[in-house]
Formats: C-alpha cells, structure tokens, sequence
C-alpha cells in the first residue's frame, strides 16, 4: 500500500512542479511583454517629436538628417495619424489589402480608438494631430508563445503518458500470460498424479470415504488449473446461463464459509436465460469478489447479490456489510500488488478487472462504499 501512496505523493509534486512552472513562464513573459510594450511607448513618443522637429522652421540639414532617420527606423509599430476630425492623415507598417483598402484602414482606425487613448501631436498654431498605434508584431507573439509553449509541452507529456501506459500494459499483459501459464504447467502435473492416486484409494473399500473427499479437491485443484491455462490464452465466450453458473460458485463458497456469513442472490434474470461468458473465469470474478467481501467482514455479515438489466446491459452488484474503502482506494485497489491484508499478494481484484474489461468487454469498478458500513462493487456486461 506504501508504493501506490509513494507514487500518489510523486505525481502530485510532478503536477505541482508543472503548475509552478507554468506560473512562472506566464509571469515572467508577461512582465518581458509590458517592459516591450513601455519600450515601445517611449519609441512612438521620440518618434512624434520627430515629427514635430520637422515641421518646425530652422531645423538644420544635419538635424533633419538625423530627425529622418528616426523616423524611418519604426518598422515594427503600426501608427495611424490623425486631424482633429478624425480623418485620417498618414498611416505606417499596416497591412492593407489591394481591394478596399480605404474601408479596411477606416476599420482598423476604429479598432484603435476603441482599444487606446491616442498621444496628442501639437504641431504649434492650436494644430493638432492624434497618433493611433498598435503593439508591434513582436509583442503579439510574444504574448501566445507561453500559451504555444505550454500547449505543446502539454501535448509531448499526453502523448508520452499515453506511449508509456501502453508499454506498460503491454508488459503488463505478457507478465500476467507468462505467469499464468506457468502456474497452470506447474500444477498439471500433480494434478494428474493425485487423480492417479484417488482412483487407487477408490479400489478399497475402507477408503471410499477418503477417496470422495480427496476427488473433490482434486477437482478443485483441476478448475484452479483450468483458470489459470485459459488466463494465459484468449478464452472463449460461450452462451451460459449466468443466474446458475453464479448460484454454482455462491453454493461452493457456502459450504466452506462460516455459518455466521449469510449469502443472497436477487435477480430479474430467468434461471436459464443465456448470457456469453467463459463461465470457468466469470466464476473466478465471482469468487474472488465473494471472498474480499467474507475477508472484509472478518467472517460474520451479510452478502448480497443483485442483478438486473438496464439499457442492454446487465448489472452485477456484489454488496456487503463489511468495513469499507475510503474513496481513495476506489480505483487502487484494482492495481497489481495493492493489498490491505498482511498475507495477500495483491492480485485477485486485478485478475478480476482483467477478465471482466479484457475478456468479457464489460467494467468492473466500486459502485458505493462508506466506512463501516460495506461496499458494493459493480459488474456491467453487454447483454447481447
């Protein structure tokens, strides 16, 4: 349980650092952006002196040389000059288009006044001009490029999470197959000799007893083996009547759990209507489902088991009255290696939720669960 609270810990300070980083690109950009935006104030104000140095008399060739190419080195900032009627008298570094033109500069001359206040050109003799402009091209992509930025960091990190997660349950998958198969080899063959050694048991009568007994684990050993050979291959579906195949395994279950635990099946299913699932793995699910809810109880309470249909699907619910989940452990506890017993190994829910989502094309999730009062996990299969 450490790991997954270790690695809960280690993704929030990952979303943390990104969130810190991102504020501070945002910050930092901005700022950069209005230290431009006061620089460029500054070059429109020297550029209108200029203006004015022009058209004041006894400007010297030397200072009008110099006054010129000021005024030429604004290259970047749209500027729109007007009279005192807001006509327009000279615009510069604003894209016109060849039809219109005239239309379109009226245009973005409305857009400028509704956007900032105009600088003020006194040209002397109560002569005023209003100087309209706009930030410069740099300005504007600098604003996006930390939106851009982010987007596409974003974007690298979704598309690496999304790679990462499919080797890994990839991985995942062969480990399960290798894993499986490999339980069902190591138990095929005492399995086989067991069943040798009850049929020789059968042979005298005073161990008839015995021997029926012996058979039966053998056969539960045997189903075990089943289990575990068709996890390792894609089993097959077959049509199954499901009402029976999960009173068979509640029935199993009943006869070797304590008295003080009371199983209930309600279901609008008629007992022999078919549903396709592999019914040796469906029962696995069951059981497993069955023996969290017995282990949650500590051996003395009440389960339920209701199913019913609902928009082509059928529901599966599985409640008990044991101790709970606090919310958090809603989705965990479906992980490989998560437990809360002192002795598990973590795998039962995970094989669950592989068989149920993987094989069967349903889900398999915590519906509700308060503490001290149970759980109830859902199962959801297509009818059809």
């Amino acid at each position: 349980m450490s790991f997954y609270t270790h690695r809960r810990i280690w993704k929030l300070f990952l979303l943390i650092t990104a969130i810190a980083i991102g504020i501070f690109t945002l910050v930092y950009t901005d700022d950069l952006t209005n230290q431009l935006k006061d620089e460029e104030r500054k070059s429109v104000e020297i550029w209108i002196q200029a203006i004015k140095q022009i058209t004041q008399s006894g400007t010297g060739e030397d200072e009008l040389a110099l006054t010129l190419e000021v005024i030429s080195q604004n290259t970047t900032i749209p500027i729109i000059i007007t009279e005192a009627d807001s006509s327009i008298n000279s615009h510069r570094n604003i894209q016109l288009p060849k039809e219109n033109a005239d239309e379109a500069l009226q245009k973005e001359l409305e857009r400028l006044m509704s956007k900032t206040k105009p600088l003020v050109i006194d040209l002397g003799e109560n002569e005023l001009q209003y100087l309209y402009y706009d930030d410069s091209v740099l300005i504007k992509k600098l604003e996006w490029f930390p939106i851009i930025q982010l987007s596409v960091v974003a974007l690298f990190i979704f598309v690496a999470y999304l790679a990462f997660n499919g080797a890994r349950k990839a991985e995942q998958d062969q480990v399960w197959v290798g894993m499986s198969k490999e339980t069902a080899h190591q138990l095929g063959t005492p399995t086989s000799s067991l069943l040798g050694w009850v049929d020789l048991l059968k042979l005298k009568e005073e161990n008839t007893d015995i021997a029926l007994e012996l058979e039966k684990d053998v056969e539960r050993l045997q189903v075990i083996t089943d289990r575990f050979s068709k996890i390792g291959s894609k089993p097959e579906l077959n049509e199954q009547p499901l009402l029976i195949a999960i009173e068979e395994i509640i029935n199993y279950l009943e006869r070797r759990t304590s008295s003080n635990i009371n199983m209930a099946i309600y279901s609008e299913l008629q007992p022999y209507q078919m549903v396709k699932i592999n019914k040796v793995l469906f029962q696995w699910v069951v059981e497993n489902l069955c023996k969290n809810a017995i282990d949650a109880m500590n051996g003395n309470g009440q389960i339920d088991i209701n199913i019913q249909t609902n928009n082509g699907h059928l529901l599966i619910d599985i409640k008990d009255n044991g101790k709970g989940l606090h919310r958090n452990q809603f989705k965990t506890i479906f992980k490989p290696g998560y437990t809360t017993k002192l002795r598990g190994w973590g795998l039962g829910l995970s094989l669950a939720r592989r068989i149920v989502e993987g094989y069967h094309g349903g889900k398999l999730f915590v519906k509700e669960s308060e503490i001290g009062k149970g759980t109830t996990f859902r199962i959801v299969l297509p009818k059809a």
